[in-house]
């Protein structure tokens, strides 16, 4: 199944870039993805989910991908909830979001602003409103690694990915990874991503976990965590930490799966977000 590049437009006059897939009749399923992706993440996922009756749109949040980098270099969390609250009001009806980190973390924010009901349901990939610090920061690290030099060509990418998640296979065909970055001037290849967006300190700040922990206490909607069961982002008792707080969502632990649920085992992803989408 193919897609078409559709676009959204921020309160701060941004162009986010989406791919769209499925019949726009249909109920939507926005995708964001996390900090250092792209849209492409949810390649698979979007063409499953369509498959399965549903209008999927997988979104290049700001900075990222072919969105615009923000001029202002707001990369908190405030700027990516009120984008997603916007690209909602665009959609013209409830869709369901799935996010994966920090795709997760802008819906929750937007969903916690509202006292009635933004989305009709949440799918929360690999994250939770209290992550741990450790694997937050081998994240960090890895962005910012070569971020100025960045790499001579695509083997040297594909080592550097490879060091970072030592359980996902070595990929023979490298030609995915451009998808993902940008070939400068120099010839050398950089991610997909504005750098400010790991340097900027409006990113991030002391209370987003209190506000993230007070946003998914007030959650009524449907919601399900897809958590990798080796992740290094959300521990068991964090995990356990969101379904005390929201008990009447679903969890599913994906075994084999690191911090990227999606893209290291997607075919166990994708079914069960279409399972929990079925039974919405």
């Amino acid at each position: 199944m193919s897609s078409r590049q559709i676009e959204y437009s921020t309160p701060d006059g941004l162009t986010l870039v989406a791919d769209a897939w499925g019949d726009p009749q249909q109920r939507p399923v926005l995708l964001q993805h996390g900090g250092g992706q792209t849209r492409f993440a949810w390649g698979n996922t979007a063409a499953a989910l369509a498959d399965a009756g549903w209008y999927a749109i997988s979104l290049d949040l700001r900075g990222h991908g072919q969105s615009d980098w923000d001029p202002a270099e707001d990369y908190s969390i405030d700027a990516y909830g009120r984008d997603t609250t916007a690209v909602v009001a665009q959609l013209g009806r409830p869709p369901v979001v799935v996010g994966a980190s920090l795709g997760g973390l802008a819906a929750l924010h937007a969903q916690g602003q509202v006292e009635g009901d933004l989305f009709a349901a949440l799918v929360l990939v690999d994250v939770t409103p209290r992550l741990n610090r450790e694997g937050a920061e081998n994240i960090i690290r890895f962005m910012g690694a070569n971020m100025e030099k960045g790499f001579a060509d695509l083997d040297e990418v594909a080592d550097s990915i490879a060091e970072y998640l030592p359980h996902r296979k070595r990929p023979t065909n490298l030609e995915g990874l451009k998808k993902n970055l940008r070939q400068h001037e120099d010839g050398r290849y950089r991610w997909h991503w504005d750098p400010a967006f790991v340097t900027s300190r409006r990113r991030l700040n002391p209370e987003t976990g209190n506000r993230m922990l007070d946003a998914a206490s007030r959650l009524r909607i449907p919601a399900l965590l897809v958590r990798g069961r080796m992740s290094d982002i959300v521990t068991p008792e964090t995990a356990q930490e969101f379904l005390d707080l929201v008990p009447h969502a679903k969890y599913v632990d994906v075994s084999g799966a690191g911090h990227m649920v999606a893209g290291d085992k997607n075919d166990a992803f994708c079914s069960a977000v279409v399972d929990f989408l079925g039974d919405l």
